[in-house]
């Protein structure tokens, strides 16, 4: 009976009851200990690999966690085939037999998972894809587990047709999408890891190249698997010249703007005009470069708003670059005194209203000059410099007149009102002023 059991555990389920006795084995305990085991080894392998490369930030091998990245349960699948190739030349295995093919389900879902979640980080339907893929090889190992799969699969096989030269199934085509998806999700691995390795401590410029350097490496990654997925589906590439050639002709007529676009971007991109953290003015909107991608270019302005603006704008048009030549930005305000105020008392004070802020630099220092005399008063411009655009102009600005204006008040110094000439007009006198 034993040997018989033995000979029927590796098989898939197809004897419910010949399985309820397996697991109620003495042996069962001593392979949940194995089991438990390798789980704790495999946490203590990966714990000494993270520490030895002093990784800890978000990674397709470690993810967040020890225990939530593709090492984790790829070390755990390692350690229990291992286990159960030993505990097999002794006892009846059992429960290492289920463990194996589930640690390879979860190996394969947790790959396709982080690979997906790195590559599209922002993508609202990366969720969707994680779940699906989830569901669909946990159905496949139950299915295998179970001893229908290979009757579903042979039943698929009968369901086919010829197109052209070639013979096509069901099957075919399922195993066709199964490598070209293991194969796109590899390529997109190699090229998220590419990416982390060129983007590693790159700032300004050097962040912009490497940038588009890392966009490169993954659209020619992604169509090299493209092609071979398509193979392993069984589409003749050849075909594709014809496609080729309309896509060129399509560019050339309907997506002229969309091109200019893109090469655009890699002008920018290798011109290292426009950088990651400049701080520019295309047409009325101001703020910082955000993004530079193939087609566009993401600023952000101080208030939070984005603008997408397309490549073909900021080589073509006048685009002012607050941060290309240096940090230092000057400041202008205007304010009207009365006439019979001292004017070097005025510039002291206004000055004074300047330095008191610590953002205004001392070295260029704040400079006053009567600017005009007024209808209503002497009006003085102060001149001030700082070097920290990106935390603002507007909220300076106010303080330095908040400033002024408590300074002019506590000296006595008056701010003229704009006088006014009221006309009126009576039918029975002529007009007179007042």
């Amino acid at each position: 009976m034993t040997a018989a059991l033995h000979r029927t555990v590796p098989q898939p389920i197809d004897d419910f009851e010949g399985w309820l006795a397996a697991f109620a084995q003495p042996t069962v305990l001593l392979e949940l200990a194995t089991l438990v085991l390798c789980v704790l080894l495999a946490w203590g392998l990966v714990r000494v690999v993270r520490q030895a490369l002093g990784r800890a930030e978000r990674s397709i091998w470690f993810g967040r966690k020890d225990i939530d990245g593709v090492l984790f349960p790829l070390l755990l699948l390692c350690l229990g085939f291992g286990a159960r190739a030993l505990l097999d030349r002794y006892l009846d295995v059992v429960v290492l037999q289920i463990a194996v093919p589930v640690l390879l389900a979860l190996v394969a879902i947790r790959t396709g998972v982080k690979v997906l979640q790195i590559a599209f980080s922002q993508a609202r339907w990366v969720r969707a894809l994680e779940q699906t893929i989830s569901w669909l090889v946990w159905l496949a190992l139950v299915l295998w587990v179970s001893g229908l799969l290979p009757l579903i699969l042979n039943a698929l096989d009968q369901v086919s047709w010829r197109v052209g030269t070639a013979h096509l199934s069901v099957r075919n085509i399922i195993e066709g999408l199964l490598t070209a998806s293991v194969v796109l999700i590899l390529a997109l691995w190699v090229s998220a890891g590419i990416e982390a390795r060129l983007l590693r401590s790159a700032t300004g410029g050097e962040l912009s190249l490497r940038k588009a350097v890392s966009n490169a490496t993954r659209a020619l990654l992604l169509t090299l698997g493209l092609m071979v997925a398509l193979s392993a589906v069984g589409i003749d590439l050849t075909a594709l010249s014809v496609v080729g050639g309309a896509l060129g002709v399509g560019i050339g007529f309907g997506l002229q703007k969309v091109a200019a676009n893109y090469v655009s971007g890699f002008v920018i991109l290798t011109e290292r005009n426009l950088r990651i953290g400049d701080y520019v003015k295309v047409e009325s909107f101001e703020g910082a470069i955000t993004q530079i991608n193939a087609r566009y270019t993401v600023v952000r302005a101080q208030t939070g708003r984005e603008s997408i603006v397309p490549n073909e704008l900021l080589v073509s048009s006048r685009v002012e670059n607050l941060s290309l030549a240096d940090p230092f930005v000057v400041q202008t305000t205007q304010v009207q005194v009365a006439f019979d105020s001292d004017p070097v008392q005025v510039i002291a004070l206004l000055k004074e209203a300047a330095l008191a802020q610590p953002r205004v630099l001392k070295d260029p220092g704040p400079s006053v000059q009567l600017s005009q005399f007024a209808a209503d008063g002497l009006e003085f411009t102060l001149v001030y410099w700082i070097n920290d655009l990106h935390n603002g102009q507007g909220n300076l600005r106010s303080d330095v007149n908040l400033a002024i204006l408590h300074m002019l008040r506590a000296h006595g110094i008056q701010i003229p009102a704009p006088a006014r000439i009221t006309q009126v007009v009576s039918s029975n006198s002529a007009p007179f002023a007042v």
